[in-house]
């Protein structure tokens, strides 16, 4: 029996289709046909949903915005380390280095940084999206942590170069640059060693 598409669902088919067409040809030269062929529709079906490539772009960062990065907001919003600043801090790192681990989900930033330069447009929509977002979760943090005398008042621009630097590398070391004869670190021990290194750095120096 063929499978009956649900149209809730054709816009994330859609924009599944436009990122694995972006990442085998690039933004510039993917076309619309290719992506309505890929997701099994016509162009015109295309149309009702997105109103251009740049149109699939957006809703692919939009996407990237409001699944990790509104998760790791709600995941510092339940207090799930129980007020711990410094678990919650370690907790986020854990979580960012799990999500970005997996392929998959690392494509979107992956095709934002290989696109940003020639189409800035992209890369302001994806500052204000996302990196404005995850700076607040960051810097809310960082001050909650001054606060309780656990961290040092540093300035937040650097612990977040701290965090995302570590998260890039690690990102492209295990796709763009993988060694398909190493297997790759678990994140877990990643993300712990990256926190200890961050940790070494902000907290202040009587904490333990």
């Amino acid at each position: 029996m063929a499978r009956v598409r649900r149209p809730e669902a054709r816009p994330d088919e859609i924009l599944d289709a436009a990122l694995a067409v972006f990442g085998e040809v690039g933004f510039a030269a993917a076309r619309v046909e290719d992506i309505a062929t890929r997701a099994g529709v016509s162009k015109g079906v295309i149309y009702l949903y997105f109103e251009s490539k740049e149109a699939m772009l957006k809703a692919l960062v939009r996407r990237l915005a409001d699944g990790m990065v509104g998760a790791a907001e709600a995941l510092v919003a339940s207090g799930a380390a129980g007020g711990d600043t410094e678990k919650m801090l370690r907790t986020l790192i854990t979580f960012m280095i799990t999500q970005i681990s997996n392929p998959a989900a690392s494509a979107a930033p992956r095709l934002v940084l290989a696109e940003a330069q020639r189409f800035p447009e992209i890369a302001a929509f994806y500052r204000d999206a996302v990196i404005a977002r995850a700076t607040l979760v960051i810097t809310g943090l960082l001050k909650r942590g001054v606060a309780e005398g656990v961290f040092r008042n540093i300035d937040p621009a650097v612990l977040l170069r701290a965090c995302a630097g570590p998260m890039l590398v690690h990102m492209f070391l295990g796709t763009v640059f993988a060694d398909p004869d190493e297997p790759a670190p678990p994140p877990e021990t990643i993300a712990a060693g990256i926190a200890d290194l961050i940790f070494n750095g902000i907290k202040t120096r009587h904490s333990p």
